[in-house]
């Protein structure tokens, strides 16, 4: 008994002392671990090009045009509808207006608290402005670096991928290589599927959120779309979020509790079929994480590297799987995180659905 204390105790020492660890080496770890994950996703790519006879080092710097280019593809289409909203920014203005100005007459009604009471609590923080855009600029001029840092570390390890795969298989024992490599192959496979997958559920959201917003007759319908599918980078929670401020703006523009209604009735169709069709199918079975690991990783995610954990944690957390279930000491961690048999509780209809619509995509 005594032995089995002191086992545990050592475990959570341990898992203490790599939590903070990561916390107060998030500076350096964070970029590079973001750059690994984007790395695998174009790992296709690069192996492609090399394969047609550009040097390792062009193919790695097309690689890293090619994620500039999306990602000045996807400012632009954001920039495009925030545009187009900006227009409407009058009336949603005097909307907002009479919205506060209710809302101070209830205070006023109900809490005691006199319009001056309240201009003065206003002013009172409108004082920590100032602090507040210093701030904003400091974490801009940050974001900056840690995007120029990233994108140097996916050229380099696009281009050095070979040596240090050499380097991990020369750290395990002579009897243990292939298991290595295959560990190797599995994790940068799950990153890569995981990543492609999340790009095309994704695009697939926009889609299916821009025809349910456009039929209701949303305004701006395709910025609420675009903002509910790149929310989804963030399981659970951020479908979620975009919907409740789709439903806010269309309230604030006047909309009618019907429209507010069907707004809710859209999220919750388009859940359901992500859910049940589209993240088994386009997802992949090899990113297999139980919702209750699934929340866990991502509050733990956030606590450590904020917004950059949230991003993070789903790839790394499948890492960790296939890391644990090579190895004998781990594997129970491995069952721990890893999905249940849920397969019996699919409604019939919904396998079959989920079936054509596999084959569909083939």
């Amino acid at each position: 008994m005594i032995v089995t204390s002191n086992s545990i105790l050592k475990k959570l020492l341990i898992a203490f002392l790599l939590v903070a660890g990561l916390y107060y080496a998030k500076a350096f770890l964070m970029p590079i671990t973001i750059a690994g994950v984007l790395a695998t996703l174009f790992l296709p790519l690069s192996r492609s090009l090399e394969k047609q006879g550009l040097p390792r080092g062009l193919s790695s710097l097309i690689c890293l045009l090619a994620l500039l280019i999306v990602m000045a593809g996807i400012v632009s289409l954001i920039s495009w509808q925030v545009t187009g909203l900006i227009d409407d920014f009058e009336l949603i203005k005097i909307r907002l207006t009479e919205s506060l100005h209710r809302i101070q007459q209830y205070i006023m009604v109900h809490l005691g608290m006199s319009l001056e009471q309240q201009m003065e609590m206003i002013q009172r923080q409108g004082q920590f402005l100032p602090s507040t855009l210093t701030l904003v600029a400091g974490s801009m001029a940050q974001v900056l670096t840690t995007m120029a840092m990233i994108l140097v570390y996916i050229f380099c390890l696009l281009y050095y991928r070979g040596h240090l795969k050499q380097f991990l298989l020369r750290l395990s024992p002579p009897g243990q290589k292939e298991e290595m490599e295959s560990v190797i192959y599995s994790t940068s496979r799950v990153s890569q599927q995981y990543m492609l997958g999340l790009s095309k559920m994704i695009v697939c959201l926009w889609i299916l959120y821009g025809i349910g917003f456009s039929i209701i007759g949303v305004q701006n319908a395709i910025f609420f779309a675009v903002l509910c599918g790149l929310l989804e980078i963030v399981p659970y929670i951020g479908n979620l979020t975009g919907t409740l401020l789709t439903v806010l703006v269309a309230a604030v523009n006047g909309a009618g509790f019907p429209v507010l209604g069907s707004i809710v009735v859209v999220y919750g169709c388009i859940q359901l079929f992500q859910g049940w069709v589209l993240e088994p199918v386009i997802v992949g079975p090899q990113v297999k994480i139980n919702p209750f690991t699934t929340i866990v990783a991502l509050v733990l995610g956030e606590l450590i590297w904020g917004i950059a954990g949230i991003f993070l944690a789903i790839p790394v957390i499948a890492m960790l799987k296939i890391i644990f279930d090579h190895i004998e000491s781990l594997r129970a961690y491995g069952h721990l995180i890893g999905e249940t048999d849920s397969g019996k509780d699919t409604p019939g209809f919904v396998r079959r659905l989920r079936d054509a619509f596999r084959k569909g995509t083939k």
